[in-house]
């Protein structure tokens, strides 16, 4: 007859947990070297808020163009960026109708960025 079984047999558990040691001590000098470099913020005295001097376009729903109330052509649209991109140099704002065109807007993007107007942004209604 068969004896009964009362031991456990703990060698491969032993075996699993060494090859896990073995892992963790080859990768943990690794891990130590990704660490994040965080700079703690130092305190600011409040500033007043900038001005920002942008240059604003308005696009109506029939796709003409208007800076500052007063309508400008689509062929002189260059031209008049160009000569107000030196009095506001902090970009474009364009504010369009809601049933604007959308290629009258992308255009007036792509004469500004050709001039070289780095920041356009589109007020939404």
């Amino acid at each position: 007859m068969r004896e009964n079984f009362n031991e456990i047999n703990i060698t491969p558990l032993t075996d699993i947990f060494l090859v896990l040691l073995i892992i963790m001590m080859v990768i943990a000098p690794m891990m130590d070297q990704q660490g994040l470099n965080l700079t703690v913020p130092q305190a600011v005295k409040e500033q007043s808020p900038k001005e920002f001097k942008t240059i604003n376009f308005m696009v109506s729903e029939d796709g003409r163009y208007y800076l500052d109330g007063d309508e400008v052509a689509v062929e002189d649209l260059q031209n008049v960026i160009s000569d107000k991109v030196k009095t506001c140099p902090d970009g474009l704002l364009i504010v369009p109708e809601p049933n604007s065109e959308h290629r009258a807007l992308v255009k007036l993007i792509d004469v500004a960025r050709s001039v070289g107007v780095s920041s356009v942004s589109v007020q939404g209604s």
